[in-house]
């Protein structure tokens, strides 16, 4: 009984019935006008369907009014667009029809069937014969006849019901998005997905870099107990503090002002930078260029910055002040970068951890591959990527 009486408690039942009834109260004023042309409304709105701004304005009444708890979901049933093709047009004209035919069943329904229920008060009370001859023709004037007066209204919420419930479907079926819109929404969502998996890469490699790079030169001062030593070290952790801080800012900036394009992100022409992080940390850094650097794409030139940011913090990490090899060639369209340093075996093989895997990411995004191990003792980071064939 209570599954019944649900959907007369829900408040979607009634917004529904109200954009029934909008097209009924235009159409019952042209037949006020002219009763010899019923038909014209009928012309009017398949015409009137082929305009492109009109699936605009559908869409936004449908979903308003007949799922509103869908308004600003971007995986929405009923798209909030114009048409811009002539199936979407033809899809809005015949949605138009269908609309005008539910409105006319939810019109007569509303002022027929209370009439109705007024006619039978009204009998039992006077005790007049009912007037209505489709419903209450055959009744003779009674006292009864007040019993069977809900009768009527009941109809009526049925039909309400039921007409919301058919219009709804109609509407997520003429004006549901289409496959290539749905491709569309699902592709911002992937672009978005990514974004976010590009600022996680981010804060991890700038931040990562930087608390590593500051252990390893807070211990390493710790370890030496000579003051100059100590006092390059501070230098060193200030700077490399300071790099991050405008890294993590950076990023913030990403997320406080979406939409926007972000700031200036590092390329290789600042690897120096990084070199010479190393370097204050202790570690040996035998790095050499060769090619056209500034000739690589920026999209490339600042992955590639990242992936050897993550390579040495790695080394840091987990080898120590040990000597790196970094090794930059841009050659035969394409840019490989590899960073060797001996492996001390000290700690767990640094294999699975985010920082590697964010590697090889980056490298297969833009159409390249990267490879990470061990390999003769040592370990090696190597990525090689495209210069000209970015997915």
């Amino acid at each position: 009984m209570f599954r019944f009486l649900h959907p007369l408690a829900a408040q979607v039942t009634y917004t529904r019935w109200l954009h029934l009834l909008m097209p009924s109260a235009v159409v019952s004023v042209w037949l006020f006008i002219s009763m010899d042309t019923p038909w014209v409304p009928v012309v009017l709105a398949a015409l009137v369907g082929l305009i492109p701004g009109m699936r605009l304005a559908e869409g936004f009444q449908a979903q308003l009014l007949l799922t509103p708890a869908e308004r600003g979901d971007p995986d929405a049933t009923i798209s909030v667009a114009p048409s811009t093709s002539w199936s979407e047009r033809w899809r809005t004209a015949l949605w138009l029809e269908v609309r005008l035919l539910c409105a006319g069943l939810a019109g007569l329904a509303t002022v027929w069937l209370p009439a109705t229920t007024f006619d039978l008060v009204r009998s039992s009370a006077l005790g007049s014969r009912p007037s209505d001859e489709w419903l209450a023709g055959g009744l003779e004037a009674h006292w009864w006849a007040a019993i069977l007066a809900p009768v009527p209204l009941l109809f009526m919420l049925a039909v309400i019901v039921g007409c919301g419930e058919l219009i709804t479907a109609a509407a997520r079926w003429l004006l549901g998005p289409t496959p290539a819109q749905r491709l569309t929404v699902l592709e911002e969502r992937t672009e978005q997905l990514l974004e976010r998996n590009r600022i996680a890469r981010e804060l991890h490699d700038s931040i990562g870099h930087a608390l590593t790079v500051a252990v390893v030169q807070a211990g390493a001062a710790r370890a030496a107990g000579d003051p100059e030593f100590t006092e390059r070290a501070l230098v060193a952790i200030e700077e490399t503090g300071r790099d991050a801080l405008e890294d993590l800012e950076r990023v913030l900036r990403v997320l406080r002002e979406s939409g926007k394009p972000p700031g200036q992100r590092p390329s290789l022409s600042e690897a120096a930078r990084l070199l010479d992080s190393a370097r204050g940390a202790g570690a040996t850094v035998d790095a050499e260029v060769s090619g056209p650097l500034e000739q690589v794409p920026g999209s490339v030139s600042r992955e590639g910055y990242r992936i050897l940011q993550e390579s040495l913090t790695n080394a840091l990490r987990h080898s120590g002040t040990v000597p790196v090899r970094v090794r930059i060639t841009v050659a035969e369209g394409r840019l490989e970068l590899e960073v060797t340093n001996p492996f001390t075996g000290s700690t767990s093989t640094p294999g699975g951890g985010s920082g590697l895997r964010g590697i090889r990411e980056r490298a297969a995004l833009l159409g390249g591959n990267a490879k990470t191990g061990l390999y003769g003792g040592e370990w090696m980071v190597h990525a090689s990527l495209p210069l000209d064939r970015i997915r």
